[in-house]
């Protein structure tokens, strides 16, 4: 399953890779891609997936690395 998520406030492409980083390493996710230039972010995670409890801790971890940016869902 893959989603595609609006990113506002996304100030920087140095941000954009530390929050890629961060979302790659959730166990539940195969894969991220957070684009500065498009502003957009695409995590793709296995069919059953929470994804209500999986953008709980992506939200948390975007936070740490951008506070302002805004995650919306597309």
């Amino acid at each position: 399953m893959k989603k595609v998520f609006k990113l506002i406030d996304l100030d920087c492409a140095n941000c954009a890779a530390k929050m890629e980083n961060a979302i790659k390493d959730l166990p539940e996710v195969e894969d991220a891609v957070v684009s500065f230039m498009t502003q957009k972010m695409t995590i793709k995670a296995p069919d059953g997936t929470d994804f209500d409890e999986l953008m709980k801790k992506v939200v948390k971890l975007c936070k740490k690395v951008e506070p302002d940016c805004e995650i919306v869902l597309k």
